[in-house]
């Protein structure tokens, strides 16, 4: 059987929902796969508590990804802030159900375009990003804090 219909009942069965306070140590656990500019747990809860953004979680026995949006007053730009999904949850559409809730929130919110920056070594986001329509508006030399450059990519939400 196919890693993809092995994949298909789980996926069923995984809720997106907001994130709540109790859900800080899971969000930031997921922190540890990114390669460098991980969060602290500060900042996990400041962001869980700032109605400047939205937080959601995909949750199996712990949480396996999640997704921050920032938003600003007065702003037509969301931003997603942070994605990330568990290593062992890959490949099963998480990602990209998370971007497209954040997408509904930000259009819902007013806002007509979302953007975030992603690492330009990192292959399998550019690829999720390019899927949904995302494009580059800048390369960012230097933007990570181990050196690595970044891409800041953007979509309209119209």
């Amino acid at each position: 059987m196919s890693r993809a219909r092995e994949a298909q009942p789980l996926r069923r069965t995984l809720r997106l929902r907001a994130a709540r306070p109790a859900d800080a140590l899971g969000i930031l656990d997921l922190e540890r796969h990114f390669p460098s500019d991980r969060m602290s747990l500060r900042s996990v809860r400041h962001l869980l508590r700032s109605p400047a953004a939205r937080v959601w979680v995909v949750q199996a026995q712990v949480i396996i990804a999640a997704l921050i949006l920032l938003t600003r007053r007065n702003s037509k730009v969301a931003r997603i802030y942070s994605v990330v999904v568990s290593p062992a949850a890959r490949g099963q559409g998480l990602a990209q159900r998370l971007v497209r809730a954040a997408e509904r929130e930000a259009r819902a919110s007013g806002c007509e375009r979302i953007a975030l920056e992603v690492r330009e070594d990192n292959a399998a986001a550019r690829g999720l990003y390019a899927n949904l329509g995302y494009t580059q508006s800048a390369l960012l030399r230097g933007y990570y804090d181990d050196g690595a450059d970044g891409l800041r990519l953007s979509k309209a939400l119209r």
